[in-house]
């Protein structure tokens, strides 16, 4: 029996031309659930001229993709650029729209609100914005179900970003505030079991793991070794791709490429992306000369080329939920190195598709990079078993069971 198409409210803090994992995910979760016939009203940040003149050219999947399904309609609501990060928005405050009139005319079945912490107020406080409560207001007067979605572990990153001694005087409020923020959603979606298992202790309710956060595994594929952006250079490849802040820990790439250098002299690092600490990784990396490389953001044929020329794929973050670009390389057929934290052991398989390296530890990060790429044998193992270790999470697979929760949370609201 074919299922009722459903009327889908989905709120995000980040989507295209804005560059981050969340907004890459969204859209593709926006674009297949149009294609499965689902109505879809998708309210997102604006992007306005006080951002720099690169953000809103990026030749980045967005809008202009979605706009030809007679299904698809938006909402664009104001925003400003975050004070330490120019490149990415902070939601205006709550007084400048009424979600409840947004939405009145739509009249959803269920309400999606990704990245909902930024979007609640739960630490978009703490990044200098006011937070609002998006779509709260709507379901709870109307009874519809609404559902938040888990991109950030929001924890990690304050700890990160104010240091133990501040974390631990916060640690008292922090369950609370966790509780307090989850209790207004009928139900909180994790795509990490470690993430899950963590928030719960920190009294997150109603929440559950579903594997929604996946990649296109026909688009990310070793055959797109033909599009190699360094042809003639036979290097072995170390590479990065995310976002240059502090969380990303890209400066410890930089204190183990020299362990690395010492027994692999020829090995070369390329890092790929853009952020903050773009200025100070660059002339960091001037030491090694044309050991490293800072290649700046790549899109398209060339990203897809980079992922399957690499050798290895590294990962130093401590901060990560369920990291995409991860998957993107094990797709690619290129093993992954990356740091034993957040949900990186759920992607990473020591000995299996790569290792994982003690968190913080550029001598042990080094020494696992090293075991690969000085055994051939070894190297031609983790390589060859990447791809099917991540086949489960291509994107359809977990866009079947999302669309199956939602069925099942609406089911549930009903009764």
């Amino acid at each position: 029996m074919m299922k009722k198409p459903l009327r889908i409210a989905l709120f995000t803090s980040l989507y295209a031309p804005f560059l981050t994992g969340v907004s890459v995910a969204v859209h593709q979760r926006v674009h297949w659930l149009l294609q499965q016939g689902h109505e879809v009203f998708l309210i997102h940040p604006e992007i306005n001229n006080q951002y720099p003149k690169k953000v809103g050219n990026r030749p980045m999947s967005g809008l202009e993709e979605l706009q030809h399904f007679p299904n698809f309609s938006s909402y664009a609501f104001p925003t400003k650029p975050l004070i330490f990060y120019k490149s990415l928005p902070q939601p205006l405050s709550y007084r400048h729209w009424s979600d409840t009139k947004l939405l009145e005319k739509f009249q959803p079945d269920i309400i999606i609100v990704e990245e909902a912490p930024q979007l609640r107020g739960f630490y978009s406080l703490y990044l200098q914005g006011y937070g609002r409560p998006v779509g709260v207001e709507y379901a709870k007067r109307t009874g519809t179900p609404i559902v938040s979605i888990f991109h950030t572990d929001i924890i990690a990153y304050i700890q990160y970003y104010l240091g133990n001694v501040f974390f631990n005087l916060l640690r008292p409020i922090l369950p609370i505030l966790v509780k307090q923020f989850s209790e207004t959603y009928n139900f909180n979606l994790f795509p990490s079991r470690e993430l899950l298992a963590k928030y719960k202790t920190w009294k997150c309710q109603r929440s559950e793991y579903v594997p929604y956060q996946g990649i296109d595994c026909e688009k990310f594929h070793p055959q797109n070794i033909a599009y190699n952006p360094i042809p003639e250079d036979n290097r072995p490849t170390m590479l990065f791709v995310g976002r240059i802040t502090a969380e990303k820990n890209v400066t410890q790439l930089l204190d183990a490429f020299p362990l690395i250098a010492a027994q692999i002299p020829d090995v070369h690092l390329v890092i790929i992306g853009s952020g903050p600490f773009d200025q100070q990784i660059r002339q960091r990396a001037q030491q090694f000369k044309s050991g490293v490389t800072v290649w700046g953001e790549s899109h398209g044929l060339e990203l897809l080329g980079w992922f399957a020329r690499a050798d290895i794929f590294v990962n130093p973050s401590v901060t990560e939920n369920f990291c995409t670009t991860n998957m993107e390389a094990l797709a690619s057929g290129t093993p992954v190195v990356a740091a034993n934290a957040g949900g990186n052991p759920e992607q990473v398989i020591s000995g299996v598709n790569g290792f994982l390296a003690a968190p913080n530890n550029p001598i042990d990060f080094a020494q696992k990079v090293i075991a690969i790429l000085q055994n051939p044998e070894l190297k031609a193992k983790v390589s060859q078993q990447a791809r099917p270790s991540i086949l489960e999470f291509d994107w359809s697979s977990c866009m079947e069971k999302f669309e199956e929760t939602l069925y099942r949370l609406i089911a549930i609201s009903h009764k």
